[in-house]
């Protein structure tokens, strides 16, 4: 193990923190091997001011803004509620790190879930976009085999579904879910205060 890289790439982020303004920080640097990488995971714990992707020697680290946070627990609330209401067994994983060696590939979701059945690789990823560049986030979730993912960046859900050539395809719906109404989803991610879309919304699903 690269005792300096590891020291290096978290000087150089800690760096980053105390020179920007910006309120979603992240750092992206390459050359970076798998052993360093998993240090780097041991010495930021079980941090939740931080998310790690690394994918073939590049690394991304994040630090979310208020707003990400909000948005993700929403999202999470939401669907979570609409799995209650239509009594689909579900397993929240939050955001579990998910890494395989051989792939190359790691990340953190912020937020992730197992559908019908607990798995050792969640079925669904979400993820929450508020700045632009950074790894592939799709390829990371593909080498790792996770089925779905949710993409949120400007106020619209994209959603990505693996094939059978074990490539994302834009869907209108989710595979998983084929039933949730995606667009009227989106209606009570945006709206302004949690608790009354929360209750609304239940009343929207509620299986009677």
């Amino acid at each position: 193990m690269d005792i300096n890289m590891t020291s290096r790439i978290l000087n150089d982020f800690f760096l980053l923190k105390l020179e920007t303004n910006d309120p979603e920080e992240r750092f992206i640097t390459s050359g970076v091997d798998w052993e360093a990488y998993e240090s780097i995971l041991e010495s930021l714990g079980n941090s939740s001011s931080y998310r790690l992707a690394y994918l073939s020697e590049t690394l991304e680290i994040v630090s979310p803004s208020r707003n990400h946070e909000l948005d993700k627990e929403n999202i999470g609330r939401l669907l979570e509620a609409y799995l209650e209401e239509n009594r689909i067994r579900f397993w929240g994983l939050g955001s579990t790190t998910f890494r395989n060696k051989d792939q190359q590939a790691g990340k953190e979701p912020d937020k992730c879930y197992c559908i019908v059945t607990d798995k050792e690789i969640p079925d669904l990823a979400i993820e929450v976009v508020y700045t632009s560049g950074g790894v592939d986030t799709p390829e990371i979730y593909q080498r790792l085999g996770v089925k779905e993912v949710w993409l949120w960046q400007n106020k619209h859900l994209k959603v990505y579904c693996l094939q059978k050539n074990n490539q994302y395809q834009q869907e209108t719906r989710s595979q998983l879910l084929p039933e949730l109404d995606l667009a009227l989803l989106m209606e009570y991610i945006t709206m302004s205060d949690p608790l009354e879309a929360i209750m609304e919304w239940r009343k929207k699903i509620r299986v009677n």
